[in-house]
């Protein structure tokens, strides 16, 4: 690998982490944003809504416009305008010019992920497409562990604004390092003949259908779902537009996304195995920080550091699993010991109660760890080593498009799954707890001890800090008996990711054979 190659190999490395971390760097801001600008929490959120909008609806067009405008200006591009944007944020007067920049962020953030990954494995040869895989998921491994810790410590010192500044000078280096490094393949030059007829049609079904698709599953709880009419017209927009797009898509000259692909079984399969994979990687983040906070009363810095360990582990472990493709190890194999830990890491989770250590929580995380590394490597190296040139570029897309649904679903579920199955098992717990019960009798006695601070400056009376130590019991009660639903439901759906790996069917050898005359 030469100096050049290994200069492009950093600056798409680069890229990756610039985007990836700026999707979950906000999430931890939101609380001191809402008391500066002056907004409220569904104000606020459209913040981070918004750029996942603009991101899903960008990831599976980025091969095409690489090609009609030339990749290498088209990647730089985008680079220059993430990072112009990203200081525009952090200069925004209020709560509406946050969101307009945050939007633009999105659009140009979203051509970085699948480029960054084309450019990766374009850089090695296909023996060495592990390799190549280990490079980049340590990239999407390292983000979102990165981005809260990194966010929360940059506002508790610098203030909200720093998370977006601190994009500069990387942005700046990125673009620099890709000047002298990056040029045009043959494919996507920017020239005459790659300036095909533009997809108006395919574009404005892809824009409604995907982002109407988003914004109901990022939104969608908190409006209570199909009880708000956006969230209706949202889903009426999302099952006509999109089965429309994949109809034109198959009947245009030039189209805008190679939908055709998808009859491809490698493409397909693989497409569903990073559906669930976003489930279950997204979802999980989503809900492990709300047991910690109730467990541990850990801050959002704290939570972020939990996730560290386990992120190195994956990053230790993903050059070897790289290594052992190279030596023609067989993919599936690897997935399925993937799959296999994911589904150990989940029943860990299921054996968490409200008086778990935190070592039982690094052991769960541990576990998830080791088990993304035969996930991350094998699923896109196995798949995109069987594709070259522009088509590489558009399964990349696709690829990373499923991971970032299957991540919203798994949010947009766990989030409903929180409210019902909470509102139930209190429910079903309230009836019991009564003073006329002894368990609650001694437990309401044991409370009215210790409250002389509390009640001598006349804060509550002993009576009713009793009763709130029991009703937060309850409800410590009724938020582990959720997060133990919903670890099992979250399992039992994973299982089906052996469903898409059994049809994976490999054409092309993800190693070459070497001569050995």
């Amino acid at each position: 690998m030469n100096t050049k190659s290994k200069l492009i190999v950093l600056v798409a490395v680069m890229a990756s982490l610039l985007e990836i971390i700026d999707s979950s760097i906000v999430n931890v801001a939101l609380p001191t944003m809402m008391g500066n600008l002056g907004a409220t929490l569904e104000d606020i959120s459209m913040v981070v809504t918004g750029y996942a909008i603009a991101n899903a609806i960008v990831l599976p067009v980025s091969a095409w416009a690489g090609e009609r405008i030339g990749r290498r200006k088209y990647f730089l591009g985008c680079i220059g305008l993430f990072t112009i944007t990203s200081v525009a944020c952090g200069f925004a007067p209020n709560l509406y010019t946050l969101i307009f920049f945050r939007i633009l962020q999105g659009l140009a953030g979203g051509a970085l992920l699948p480029t960054s990954q084309t450019l990766i494995y374009e850089q090695f040869p296909k023996e060495k497409a592990g390799t190549a895989g280990a490079i980049f998921g340590m990239s999407v491994m390292i983000g979102p562990t990165l981005g809260p810790t990194l966010g929360g410590w940059l506002t508790d010192n610098f203030g909200w604004r720093s998370i977006f500044n601190v994009n500069l000078p990387m942005g700046i280096i990125a673009i620099l390092i890709g000047l002298a490094a990056i040029e045009n393949p043959p494919y996507a030059s920017g020239g005459k003949e790659n300036r095909k007829a533009f997809d108006t049609w395919g574009l404005v079904l892809l824009v409604l259908g995907i982002g109407s698709l988003q914004y109901m599953l990022e939104r969608g709880e908190s409006n209570d779902w199909f009880d708000s009419k956006i969230i209706t017209l949202c889903g009426i927009l999302t099952v006509v537009c999109l089965p429309l797009f994949a109809w034109w898509e198959t009947r245009v000259k030039d189209p805008i996304m190679n939908v055709r692909l998808f009859k491809n079984g490698i493409v397909f399969n693989g497409a569903i195995l990073q559906l669930l994979l976003g489930f279950f990687l997204y979802g999980l983040v989503f809900v492990l920080p709300v047991f910690v906070a109730q467990t541990f009363h850990y801050d959002a810095t704290q939570t972020g550091m939990l996730f560290i360990p386990g992120s190195i582990i994956t990053a230790m472990i993903m050059p070897f699993v790289g290594k052992a493709m190279g030596k023609g190890v067989n993919p599936k194999l690897l997935i399925s010991i993937g799959i296999t830990g994911v589904l150990g890491c989940i029943y860990a989770m299921t054996l968490l109660t409200p008086q778990s250590s935190k070592s039982e929580v690094l052991q769960a995380l541990y576990i998830r760890g080791f088990a993304m590394a035969f996930l991350f490597v094998p699923i896109n190296s196995s798949i995109l080593s069987q594709f070259t040139g522009i088509t590489m570029g558009q399964v990349s897309g696709m690829l990373n498009l499923f991971r970032q649904i299957g991540g919203s679903i798994g949010i947009a579920f766990i989030g409903t799954m929180m409210t019902k199955t909470g509102k139930q098992h209190y429910a079903d717990l309230a009836p019991h707890v009564s003073l006329l019960d002894h368990n609650t009798w001694s437990t309401y006695l044991q409370s009215m001890g210790g409250d002389k601070l509390a009640t001598s400056v006349g804060m509550a009376s002993k009576a009713d800090i009793a009763l709130r130590s029991i009703y937060n019991r309850v409800q410590a009660q009724v938020f582990m008996l959720s997060f133990r639903e919903i670890m099992f439901i979250l399992g039992f759906v994973f299982m089906f990711a052996f469903v898409p790996l059994f049809f994976l069917k490999f054409k092309v050898k993800t190693t070459k054979v070497v001569d050995s005359h």
